[in-house]
């Protein structure tokens, strides 16, 4: 019996393989770095091609490390960066244009237009979701008005969409060979074209956005054996798929109602289990699906979006040169004992969740003399845990349930002076487990309970251990004053962009 589950990662920034045994630990692992490309401002773009060449040179990095072969492969599971959009012709595999990252804001104008009639909500009863840039279905238009000769493309069956999952998915199954065309419920979910109720395409979204139905993927449960890999894991169940920040939750077995995870990485994500009910948001957060485990009822989920959170190190890494590498930033923070009286709001693409403001930018707030370079690290670090009680405000109102502690997990889960002011804003402890790449894993688990890897979910919970937790430590009166500093910065945001 293959002895391992196959994981690929693939994220805004890089592509990981992560293969894990049955306890969940890791065996061995790959990631590369990929390209970011900004044509305009406001544009955020990918090379498909690069990211699917990254994917193959990860999975042969990760198996020589270890020595495996595909014949030690009971499956592969995908997660993905969401949202992100591409089109390919179905015969040659070649992309008619570069992805379009879901970042990107070029389809503000045609949400705003959208919008006009019926308001920024008018598809949220049928998708959970409201008009924003965010989304996939919009990058889809937008790729139709603007690319010659893909409309035709697109209606005759030539031309096909898909989010990474589906793309991945795509070329390893075989590609313009025969390989599978399909997305998962919880990535459907995102493209603002999926009906929450029927978990298909809706006709009259489709005929709002004048978004050709052959062009998109079928839409299939989230742990199923979807087809089988050429080389080099030739034979081996291409069998999960999940969104990064559902494959998280999965990872991290929030499988009761209730449960919740935040993920740290590019952007922050928080999710809470509804379970097979979807729970419509009063406060500005989506109602999205988690998963969907073979033939059982889908699980929704309250989410809550932050599209800058390591973004802003990376950020300050690259473009003010502030650091050499992302991890240094807690070092610099810790060099002063509080943020001076700044803040850094970095509504970069405009703020997501609660707020869903395409006009709002980025701002520093509070500003003197006495500020230095440790005064900006911390407050681009306490950017992130404050985005993230304005969340857990908005998730706990939704849902009527008060959040006993927060699981986490990505990258900057290892910075303990985040994670610590975390629980002090929040005022819950902090819970991160000894494994943090859950989103690998969710998609591991995905894949090894449709191929019967592991059994139940009964399994999966025994695999998750605790690292660390902490615990809030401080004084309500300074919670509650840093908090409405926080809240009057965020102010000064918005009406930025006419």
């Amino acid at each position: 019996m293959s002895k391992y589950i196959l994981a690929i990662d693939q994220g805004t920034t890089s592509t990981r393989c992560i293969v894990f045994d049955h306890s969940g630990t890791i065996i061995t692992a790959d990631q590369k770095e990929h390209q970011q490309f900004f044509p305009r401002p406001g544009w955020v773009e990918h090379d498909p091609l690069e990211i699917w060449a990254k994917t193959l040179e990860v999975i042969g990095n990760a198996l020589r490390k270890a020595d495996l072969s595909a014949a030690d492969i009971a499956a592969i599971g995908i997660t993905n960066q969401r949202e992100t959009t591409l089109v390919w012709n179905r015969s040659t595999g070649k992309p008619y244009h570069p992805a379009i990252v879901w970042q990107d804001m070029r389809t503000d104008v045609y949400c705003n237009l959208l919008a006009a009639d019926g308001g920024q909500d008018r598809l949220r009863d049928k998708t959970g979701l409201p008009l924003a840039t965010y989304f996939s279905g919009p990058k889809i238009r937008w790729l139709l008005d603007n690319v010659p000769g893909l409309r035709a493309d697109a209606e005759n069956g030539e031309a096909v969409f898909g989010n990474i999952d589906t793309w991945l998915i795509w070329n390893l199954t075989g590609g313009p060979r025969g390989g599978v065309h399909i997305t998962d419920v919880s990535n459907a979910s995102r493209t603002q074209l999926m009906n929450l109720q029927s978990l298909q395409w809706d006709e009259e979204i489709l005929a709002l956005m004048d978004i050709p139905r052959k062009m998109l993927p079928k839409i299939s449960a989230s742990s199923k054996v979807y087809g089988y890999a050429v080389q080099p894991l030739e034979g081996v169940p291409v069998a999960g798929d999940l969104g990064d920040q559902q494959a998280a939750i999965f990872g991290q077995t929030c499988f009761e109602p209730g449960e919740a995870k935040n993920t740290y990485g590019t952007g922050c994500f928080m999710l809470m289990n509804t379970g097979t009910s979807p729970v419509p948001s009063k406060s500005g957060l989506l109602t999205t699906l988690g998963y969907k485990i073979g033939d059982q009822k889908a699980v929704y989920c309250l989410e809550g979006s932050i599209a800058m959170a390591g973004a802003l190190v990376q950020w300050l890494r690259d473009n003010f040169k502030m650091i050499d590498k992302s991890a240094e930033i807690e070092f610099l923070a810790r060099s002063v004992d509080d943020n001076g009286g700044m803040y850094f709001v970095p509504a970069f693409s405009g703020l997501f969740a609660p707020y869903w403001r395409s006009d709002a930018r980025g701002v520093i707030v509070g500003m003197t003399r006495f500020i230095n370079r440790g005064h900006l690290a911390r407050a681009a670090l306490e950017a992130t845990a404050y985005q993230t009680r304005e969340v857990l405000d908005a998730m706990e109102t939704d849902s009527g349930v008060q959040l006993k502690s927060l699981k986490v997990d990505g990258g900057m889960v290892a910075n303990d002076l985040l994670m610590q002011f975390q629980a002090d804003i929040l005022n819950v402890p902090v819970v991160r487990p000894i494994i943090t790449e859950t989103t690998a894993l969710g998609a591991a688990y995905a894949a090894g309970l449709a191929v019967g890897f592991w059994k139940d979910f009964d399994e999966l919970r025994k695999n998750w251990k605790q690292d660390r937790n902490w615990q809030p430590a401080m004084q309500a009166k300074q919670r509650d004053l840093l908090y409405a500093g926080w809240k009057k910065a965020v102010l000064r945001t918005l009406n930025w962009v006419e």
